[in-house]
């Protein structure tokens, strides 16, 4: 199964490091946000990846492009230009990297990806928000409700994409987007999809958490796998600072891998 990762907004909430890099590239612990969430899958087996850039895709590209030797011994023969890579450091990863444009909204570049991942079902997550979700346990609760879409959901201060959950529910009975006054169950990302959710997408003006996850939701197509551990997103600098104080003193809940 293929992890589908949203890595092409403009992080306007924290312009002060999205100024010279896109927001999944702001590092926390001398890494990026992305290789955290990247981890976060492979502990769990996901090792292919598909990005959905925009917005400075060129510094996701050559942190890729150079990932390998950077985590390896390497020798240079500098005369014949030539290239030798020991003790390879890297994971086992295979990253595509798409190009969906900067002005694309969150629904048109989940429909980029369409060509990449044929009729198998997905993971998708957005390029900013670190979990200990257990993913194992998300494609099984997928898989026995047999819905086009389950979505994380969790519960964190009232800011986000709410929907509505009744006790011991699992069918989203609505969704809606951002409602401060409501501190409820919310779309904590990690999603798993079939590739019937790509009909509900009309093209690059379309954002994924309205009418696509709106209308999913009528259909009683999407379900919640409900998550009570630890989530978080980084959408502002207070946010890279929580997330950097717990990374640093060892007691990072995300931190999922050996």
């Amino acid at each position: 199964m293929k992890a589908v990762i949203l890595a092409g907004g403009l992080g306007t909430r924290i312009s002060e490091e999205s100024g010279v890099r896109p927001k999944p590239m702001v590092e926390i612990g001398s890494k990026p946000i992305l290789w955290h969430i990247m981890k976060i899958f492979s502990a769990h087996g996901i090792n292919e990846f598909i990005i959905l850039c925009g917005y400075k895709s060129h510094v996701i590209k050559d942190f890729f492009a150079n990932y390998s030797m950077y985590r390896s011994d390497v020798t240079f023969d500098v005369a014949s230009h030539k290239m030798e890579i020991h003790k390879n450091g890297a994971e086992d990863w295979r990253v595509t990297l798409l190009e969906t444009g900067e002005d694309t909204l969150t629904g048109g570049r989940i429909k980029h990806a369409r060509d990449y991942l044929g009729d198998e079902t997905f993971l998708l997550t957005y390029g900013d928000g670190v979990s200990d979700v257990n993913i194992t346990e998300l494609i099984k609760f997928h898989k026995e409700h047999k819905g086009l879409a389950s979505v994380t959901a969790v519960q964190p201060s009232g800011r986000f994409g709410v929907f509505n959950l009744k006790t011991n529910q699992k069918k989203v009975g609505g969704f809606r987007e951002k409602d401060t006054a409501d501190t409820g169950w919310v779309n904590g990302g990690y999603f798993v999809l079939e590739p019937g959710v790509f009909d509900y997408i009309e093209g690059d003006s379309t954002t994924w958490e309205q009418e696509p996850m709106q209308n999913l939701a009528k259909d009683n197509q999407l379900f919640a796998f409900r998550h009570e551990g630890f989530w978080h997103p980084m959408d502002t600098l207070r946010d890279k600072t929580v997330l950097e104080k717990l990374w640093n003193a060892g007691k990072a809940p995300w931190k999922v891998w050996n």
